[in-house]
């Protein structure tokens, strides 16, 4: 695999030994030497959205924001932005030639909302609750978390105002730092919008020992698993994730698995199967006729 295609699949930036999962050593430093990869550590590769997204911002004397943010503070996305995600004061006028390649919003920024040119990591989550889809939104708060730059604290009690102030709230409210990777965000976020109460990375006991499935569902004993071969990190990996699934099967739980490609771009057919999901608990009469997945 490519590794700029590897790396999107990955949220963004990725350590070695995942990239090398899905492409190899010399397509790496291939990318990396033309530009398409960055190597921003040792051992860690990112594509280049946050590096862009500053020279945009020190041309214009504008400060980073939204997505091209998030990629500075290294968290894992659901997509890149298409152009870095400016912001600059409000009043100030651009001309065209200005806007061209970059994505520009206006705002007043307080100090402690910027560091060094970018908006600051709560900021940046509020942002993009604020503006971008609730799965994104929830993908970039849920990374937060995880990477440790923000902690729950940090998000509970946040006066949240003004347009979009109720779809802040939301986010806040159901980030969770035990997600994985995006892949698993945007699955738990379908889930929610579909009336699913699920948490990430919860552990269930089976009698025999315990398993910990990628999002759980106790009321309905439901077991959902965003289920792909990216991350796995060998064969093993996986024969283990099918003896956790043919388990959980006899021990009366319903276990769902969603492909990246479904999650990411089918969510129809996702939204479908949750849909039938909560309709069958509650009328296990309803026909078994079922479409295909695109």
């Amino acid at each position: 695999m490519d590794p700029v295609t590897a790396l999107e699949r990955l949220g963004g930036v990725a350590r070695a030994e995942e990239l090398l999962r899905l492409t190899t050593r010399r397509t790496l430093r291939r990318a990396v030497h033309d530009g398409r990869v960055d190597r921003c550590a040792l051992g860690r590769y990112a594509l280049p959205t946050a590096a862009a997204a500053q020279r945009a911002a020190t041309a214009l004397t504008a400060v980073v924001c939204l997505r091209s943010a998030a990629a500075h503070h290294g968290w894992e996305l659901k997509l890149q932005p298409p152009a870095p995600e400016l912001v600059v004061r409000r009043g100030r006028k651009l001309a065209p030639g200005q806007r061209t390649g970059v994505t520009i919003r206006w705002a007043n920024l307080a100090d402690d909302q910027v560091r060094d040119c970018v908006t600051s990591p709560v900021r940046t989550v509020v942002d993009c609750a604020r503006v971008l889809p609730f799965d994104e939104a929830l993908a970039v708060a849920d990374s937060a978390l995880r990477s440790g730059v923000l902690c729950r604290d940090d998000l509970e009690g946040l006066d949240v105002r003004g347009a979009g102030a109720a779809a802040v709230r939301r986010v806040l409210r159901q980030a969770d730092g035990r997600a994985a990777n995006p892949f698993e965000s945007v699955l738990r976020a379908l889930c929610l919008e579909s009336g699913l109460d699920v948490e990430p990375q919860a552990i269930v006991g089976l009698g025999t020992g315990t398993v910990r499935p990628d999002l759980v569902c106790r009321p309905l004993r439901v077991a959902l698993e965003a289920d792909s071969w990216t991350f796995h990190a060998s064969r093993s990996a996986h024969r283990r994730d099918c003896a956790r699934y043919n388990l959980l099967v006899l021990r009366d739980w319903r276990v769902l698995r969603f492909t990246w490609e479904q999650v990411m771009h089918d969510q129809p057919y996702v939204r479908w199967v949750l849909s039938e999901l909560t309709r069958r608990v509650e009328r296990p009469e309803i026909s078994d006729t079922l479409p295909r997945s695109a």
